[in-house]
């Protein structure tokens, strides 16, 4: 049999012609974009993996969605208050899920607080010197190393580092029941028999701020008028490193040139307690020494207790009395540990009694 197609001639013809030349262009197309794959792809890759595989996106563009979460991201970081103390820098806090989303691969660090340098190398370097001419200034043993109370100082010095460094103490008070009694002078003469322990750092703060003699028993009167500062320093007027003065590589000194009427209130102010505190973890120092005011004459000392880990008493031969002890000891009873009487101007069979 014959079948016989019958088409319009007035229209379907056309049209047909029409749709013969677009299906001859459709498959034209097919045939090279198959080559194409062909020379491109792995020769066992099926058509079906090489149409199921997506396009790649370029990294650095981001659609309309991905450019307003980049824009949430960045408004959306805050900025840390600055914490109190030196050297804290302002530090940037950020959503990193948004961060994640805008593209921004790479979060930023927070900035930890700057570290301080090491105040000793940065500290005026001093001279101790010994006697003068008149013999007004209060005698050193350091130059006199034969003599029985340099002895007495070095016995002073071991056995009471052996006492801080078993209760973990630093901080050490020396002061007198009474005016007169030389705690300058065992102050200093303590201070620079520490300073001979190797490996070891030692700071002397003249904390008698109604009569300081610190800067006198030692001979240093003239660098006192630059760096005695101490009322300034407690109060944070004055930078550390220009406070302190470096007698040696193992001792620092904190000297006062001036008298302070209001001692009691500037012991009391935080800003002591702050600026002290500080001073003790920037130099690393292993024991302070703190030479204090009479403790029966004002009531200095009982401000700066809470500021020391024990006292050092020293009691004058020729004007302390029992009951001046007694008093004392009552005093400091609950408030701090008493480390040890320091006898001065005793016999020489009973140089020192020291009691722990």
């Amino acid at each position: 049999m014959t079948s016989t197609l019958t088409i319009d001639e007035g229209n379907d013809l056309g049209m047909t012609d029409q749709g013969f030349k677009k299906f001859r262009r459709r498959n034209k197309q097919t045939t090279l974009f198959a080559a194409e794959v062909a020379r491109t792809e792995p020769q066992d890759a099926s058509v079906e993996q090489v149409y199921s595989k997506p396009a790649p996106q370029p990294k650095a563009s981001l659609s309309k969605t991905s450019a307003a979460k980049a824009a949430a991201a960045k408004a959306r970081v805050k900025t840390a208050p600055r914490a109190a103390g030196h050297g804290v820098r302002e530090t940037p806090v950020l959503d990193y899920g948004l961060q994640e989303e805008a593209g921004l691969w790479q979060p930023q660090r927070e900035m930890l607080p700057a570290r301080l340098p090491d105040p000793w190398p940065l500290m005026r370097q001093v001279e101790v010197s010994g006697l003068n001419a008149n013999r007004r200034r209060l005698p050193l043993v350091e130059f006199f190393r034969a003599s029985p109370t340099a002895r007495a100082f070095d016995l002073l010095r071991t056995r009471l580092l052996h006492t801080l460094r078993d209760h973990g103490w630093k901080r050490v008070a020396i002061c007198a029941p009474t005016s007169g009694a030389g705690t300058s002078f065992v102050a200093a003469n303590l201070a620079l028999s520490l300073a001979r322990v190797p490996g070891s750092r030692s700071i002397l703060m003249d904390m008698n701020l109604r009569a300081p003699g610190v800067a006198q028993a030692l001979g240093l009167e003239r660098s006192a008028l630059y760096s005695g500062d101490m009322l300034g320093f407690l109060r944070g007027e004055v930078r550390l490193e220009e406070h302190l003065v470096a007698a040696s590589g193992s001792l620092a000194l904190g000297l006062n040139s001036a008298s302070c009427y209001n001692a009691a209130e500037v012991l009391h102010e935080p800003h002591t307690g702050e600026a002290l505190t500080d001073m003790m973890r920037r130099t690393h120092a292993d024991v302070v020494l703190y030479d204090l005011p009479p403790v029966l004459e004002s009531d200095d000392v009982a401000a700066f207790l809470p500021q020391v880990d024990g006292v050092l008493l020293v009691s004058d031969g020729t004007q302390t009395t029992a009951k001046h002890l007694k008093a004392c000891e009552k005093m400091l009873a609950g408030q701090t540990q008493l480390l040890g009487v320091v006898m001065n101007r005793a016999r020489k069979t009973d140089v020192f009694a020291a009691a722990s």
